[in-house]
């Protein structure tokens, strides 16, 4: 840790207690991959809900991970701010990742979001045709693409890449704009949708194929935009998918998240394979920072009724031809 986080005698004792246990460590260094709940932890480190609620309680108290809770569910993460959660990063750092026990633990993992990820994919092949419809649970979708329109107005992109593409409604928004576009996506009946959507529309030259938003079979710096829109509350790590994100955009390239803002609807959750219920503004410009992101824009849409949830967009820069000092991000009611 540099000197500007030292901490005080009481403190590092009370992070060093907490994190000197096996189980613990362990538990930090699966948390420095993903935010997880009780069950994934119990179920990858084969051990009773108690005794993980137990380990959890006091790295939470320690300061070392963060707990919050969507709902009926409850999540953690390693701590963001303060000298602590630096040291449990250090910790984690600090660890061998050939080391036999955590690659029993990252293989466990893997299968939780493999799990997790079929799961998501069996709604998508029940929802592929309808999957426009749904959307409309939220601020009408007319409004949402005028404001993409309208942040992504004003500068040139001759290259869109648009993660989690869906029905290829993005592409199909932003092709007359664009010299090429890409689409992305997990499930082959989206693609299957999506190919046909562009087809129709004759948009030649925009494609679109399967492809992992957490690791892009794609070069550094080959994008002017990158879009994900509606998918981040689908995934287990939020984060990750924004600097994969962030490490496609070419020098001054821009971000463009658009997702639900938070909200209580439940059954969305439990019917929809939603993994997030919304976003908080600093979340996702937390996230977007830690990428290496300039945020340019935050603004919310409310809806017009009470029953339909509100959508933020954020769109972030890169910072490779930012000026010294660049300008505030605008906030938009």
């Amino acid at each position: 840790m540099s000197p500007s986080t030292q901490l005080p005698f009481e403190g590092l004792n009370s992070a060093l207690k907490a994190a000197g246990e096996a189980t613990r460590l362990r538990i930090l260094a699966l948390l420095g991959e993903a935010e997880l709940t009780v069950s994934d932890l119990t179920a990858i480190l084969r051990q009773s809900q108690p005794r993980i609620s137990r380990h959890l309680r006091l790295m939470t108290q320690a300061g070392l991970i963060e707990r919050f809770r969507e709902g009926s569910w409850a999540f953690f993460r390693l701590g963001e701010l303060g000298g602590r959660a630096e040291f449990a990063r250090d910790l984690i750092a600090r660890l061998d990742p050939a080391d036999a026990t955590l690659v029993r633990d990252r293989e466990r993992l893997a299968l939780v979001r493999t799990q997790r990820a079929a799961a998501a994919q069996s709604y998508f092949r029940r929802h592929a045709a309808e999957w426009d419809r749904i959307r409309n649970l939220h601020v009408a979708e007319e409004a949402v693409e005028e404001a993409i329109v309208a942040a992504l107005a004003g500068e040139s992109m001759r290259t869109l890449l648009d993660l989690g593409t869906g029905t290829g409604r993005m592409l199909e928004l932003l092709g007359p704009q664009i010299e090429r576009g890409l689409g992305l996506d997990l499930s082959l009946d989206m693609l299957a949708f999506a190919r046909a959507r562009l087809d129709r529309a004759g948009l030649r030259h925009c494609s679109v194929r399967h492809g992992d938003i957490y690791d892009l079979a794609l070069s550094n710096d080959s994008f002017d935009v990158v879009i994900i829109h509606q998918v981040l509350h689908f995934l287990d790590d939020g984060a990750r998918a924004i600097v994969e994100a962030a490490r496609v955009l070419r020098p001054a390239g821009r971000l463009l998240v658009v997702d639900f803002a938070p909200h209580a609807l439940e059954f969305l959750r439990d019917e929809h394979a939603h993994r997030r219920l919304g976003f908080a503004p600093e979340t996702i410009a937390h996230w977007m920072k830690s990428a290496g992101l300039e945020l340019a824009l935050h603004r919310s849409l409310a809806p017009p009724a009470q029953d339909r949830i509100s959508v933020s967009l954020w769109l972030g820069r890169d910072r490779r031809r930012l000026l010294a000092q660049p300008s505030a991000a605008k906030e938009v009611a």
